[in-house]
Parts: C-alpha cells; structure tokens; sequence
C-alpha cells in the first residue's frame, strides 16, 4: 500500500557476511520477532529471508542472505547466488564481521564485491560482547585498511557510510543502527502492511522450523545434507488446528538412521520441539507429522533442488 507522504522514508537493507557472523540473529533481534532460524552451524541460510519492520515514517525491508563461501555443490552455487543477488538489490548493504582483525580470504571476496557495487554500505561489528571495547580500534582500523586498498586496487573510490559495533544476542547498539538505516533510506511507498513481518509462506516457515531442530540435535555434515519437504499444509475443518506434514530428506541411509535415532528418539523430539515453535508462530494446535527418505546426492540434482524450492530469488519453496 502506497504511502503518500513525501516524509515517508523506506527501502530494502541486505545483511551480507561470512557465514555464522549472526546475520539471522541480527535480523531477528531488529523484528523483535523470530524469521529467520538460527544455529550455530555455518551455512544455516539457505535462500534469501525478507524481514518487515515498520516504524513511525519508515519502513525497513531486511534481507537475510545465505553466508558467501566457495561452494562445493549445486545447493552451495545457489546460496552463493542469492547473496550476491542481495548485495545488488539493496539500498543499503549491511557488512557483518566479527571482531577481530585477522582478514581472512573470505572477507576478501565480499569486499572485492562491496567495492564494485558501491553505494551505502555500513560495516558492523556484531559480536560486541565477545571482546574487549578497546579492542574495536584496531578492529575498525583493520577492516577500513582492507577496503581502502582493495579500492585502489580496483581503481575505485569506496568507503563505509557508517561503523556500527553491535551485539545481536544481547541487543546492543540496535537502535542506532537502526536509525543510522533510516537516515540513509531514500523517500518510498510502504512495500507491505504494517501487521506484516515477513513474504515467507506459512509452509516455508513450517519447514525451516523443522530444519532448525535437526541443525541443533545432529552433529557437523549431516545437517547441511537435509532437506525439508513439506507436503501437508492445512487448517482441519472442525478444529483450530493445523495439520502439517513434512518429509526430511538426507542423502544417505546411514544418515537416515541418525535422523530418526535409536527407537525414533531424535525425530520424536524434533517433531516436539518443531511443533511448540509452530504452535508460537501460527497461534493454534498444531499435528505435526513427520517423515524420513533417502535422495542421494539431491544437493547436487537440479531437479531435486528445484523440488525443494532452492531455485529463483532464494528459497522459494513449492506449494
């Protein structure tokens, strides 16, 4: 719905980084609401995850991207796809790094990235309670050293509209991050109503939730290996309950196995646990249903990708 108002600032902010720097906590923080899922695995993102917050004359569309890394798969390109989409569409590029000063090669990449899109870029140094302020000089220093030389190596004029140092889990510093946004926000309609704080489907949301669970129960690979399908969404007629069923795929038997657990113990749980946060979400009972298949080497099949929703602007999953 348009805004009329010539005051009426808004636009649409990408969060861009390596993974695991806390760009899904950092978006969730922002919201006041969960969105996006968060884990301490890299590589939790897997699409693009769009974020509404409405504020009195603004409107701020968050755009959570899948960390940059070199991709070792089918599923890794389309990640690497989505954020780079997220670096171009944005009004404002929000560069999340931890607080240290080692530039490591992955920095590198998205600064050379930063460099040649130009534009609004904000560094922020997230993390803020896991060092010592003092130390933030010579992280700030180290970042603004890298970027500047990178631009002139480029043969281009580059530096960050503002440096924010942040703490996502503990919510510091966030609302002058926020009005910092703000500030640079060109004149623009309302992109979504206000009671809005996400495009993602319902059954999207379902199926990440899911996903969520297994991220924080299993260990290392396996999780990057699953995919969640969900093949059942729907109100019953006579209850305020949903009903949801969802198909968690993995590309080995031997992982199979893991997923369910010794007598179902691991998919039991993640049923429960999936299905409070659900209930959260939905504001109703929710039956959650779940199953377990086996699709070898789906990460690297174009049609099982595309079955999974990994394909378009990001995670756009079937319905």
């Amino acid at each position: 719905m348009p805004n009329t108002s010539d005051n009426y600032q808004s636009g649409f902010v990408s969060l861009i980084g390596r993974p695991n720097v806390g760009k899904s906590t950092l978006m969730n923080a922002l919201l006041g609401e969960k969105v996006a899922i968060v884990s301490n695995k890299p590589q939790t993102t897997r699409g693009k995850i769009t974020g509404v917050l409405t504020r009195p004359g603004s409107q701020i569309v968050f755009v959570d991207t899948p960390g940059i890394h070199r991709p070792k798969h089918k599923l890794g390109e389309h990640m690497v796809r989505a954020a780079n989409s997220g670096i171009g569409d944005a009004d404002v590029v929000l560069y999340l790094v931890e607080p240290q000063e080692k530039i490591g090669r992955g920095d590198t990449e998205i600064s050379e990235k930063l460099v040649k899109r130009g534009g609004t870029v904000f560094l922020v140094i997230n993390k803020l309670d896991t060092v010592e302020k003092t130390q933030l000089l010579g992280v700030i220093d180290a970042y603004r050293g890298h970027v500047e030389r990178t631009a002139q190596t480029l043969g281009k004029a580059f530096e960050f509209a503002e440096v924010v140092p942040i703490s996502a889990v503990r919510g510091e510093n966030l609302l002058p991050l926020l009005d910092a946004v703000t500030k640079h926000l060109p004149h623009g309609p309302r992109y979504f109503p206000d009671d809005v704080l996400t495009d993602q489907p319902e059954r999207v949301m379902a199926a990440e939730l899911v996903r969520e669970k297994l991220l924080h129960m299993l260990e290392d690979e396996i999780p990057h290996g699953i995919a969640v399908d969900v093949t059942t969404f729907k109100p019953r007629e006579t209850k305020n309950m949903l009903d949801i069923e969802a198909t968690i795929v993995c590309e080995r038997e031997s992982h199979k196995g893991i997923v369910i657990g010794k007598g179902g113990a691991v998919l039991k749980e993640t049923g429960k646990r999936a299905r409070l946060d659900m209930e959260r979400l939905f504001g109703r009972p929710v039956n959650l249903q779940l199953w377990v298949k086996v699709r070898k080497d789906w990460r690297d099949s174009d049609m099982f990708l595309k079955s999974f929703g990994y394909s378009g602007r990001g995670y756009s999953h079937s319905t």
